[in-house]
């Protein structure tokens, strides 16, 4: 596995810098599932110390992405269509929620979700459109007004993350999310915040067929 070290400019939060790498790499294949995870290795890929390594790693294991075992280690754990069923369907519940909270942007906002899904549709690797993506799901609902809502965004952002390598490796697919959004942002300019709702749902289910699909391809590979 080769990685870039972190910069240091990123280093004010370093362990949550760390633990997004790691995401990255789990998501890419870099870090294959069920492998243990080196942490003498992964600190010098990284160039880190290993009390940010562990501090990212035990924040992954809450997270479900790295399971600890006693006296072994940690290990990636494999992409399966039963936990991405189960994770994948909440996404929904909760930000169409934290969209009726937000209620309609004001301008600047919009022009930032605009700003970001140009950035989607024009974004090269996986692992950028994958960030922006995120980014632009996040700033939707960011005034909410309930940080509760927000945190359990942002941890199932986390969980579904790896499998949306699958989804948004696709240039198509960019471009089905890039349509998707705009239709979000169209009707909260035009302040009808139920068809905003409505076509939030429709981008938060539209990967999920071809994510199935491709979770069945790596399960029949590992026959």
């Amino acid at each position: 596995m080769q990685s870039e070290p972190i910069p240091l400019s990123d280093r004010s939060n370093l362990s949550a810098d760390v633990a997004r790498r790691i995401r990255d790499l789990i998501a890419t294949g870099e870090l294959p599932p069920n492998s243990r995870i080196n942490e003498v290795h992964l600190s010098r890929e990284l160039g880190v110390s290993r009390t940010p390594l562990r501090e990212a790693l035990a924040s992954l294991i809450a997270e479900g992405a790295i399971k600890h075992q006693p006296r072994r280690g940690n290990f990636v754990r494999p992409l399966t269509r039963d936990e991405f069923e189960s994770i994948y369907g909440i996404r929904p519940i909760l930000d169409i929620e934290a969209l009726r909270l937000s209620g309609i942007p004001d301008e600047a906002t919009i022009e930032r979700l605009e700003s970001l899904n140009e950035k989607l549709r024009t974004a090269k690797s996986t692992a950028k459109r994958i960030e922006l993506d995120d980014e632009w799901h996040l700033l939707l609902v960011e005034n909410c007004g309930n940080s509760v809502l927000l945190d359990l965004i942002r941890q199932f952002i986390n969980r579904t993350r790896r499998y949306e390598v699958a989804y948004l490796k696709d240039a198509e697919h960019v471009g089905t999310a890039y349509d998707e959004h705009v239709v979000v942002m169209n009707a909260l300019r035009a302040g009808d915040l139920d068809a905003a709702c409505k076509g939030l749902t429709q981008n938060l289910t539209t990967g999920i067929d071809p994510i199935l699909e491709w979770l069945d391809s790596l399960e029949e590979q590992r026959q």
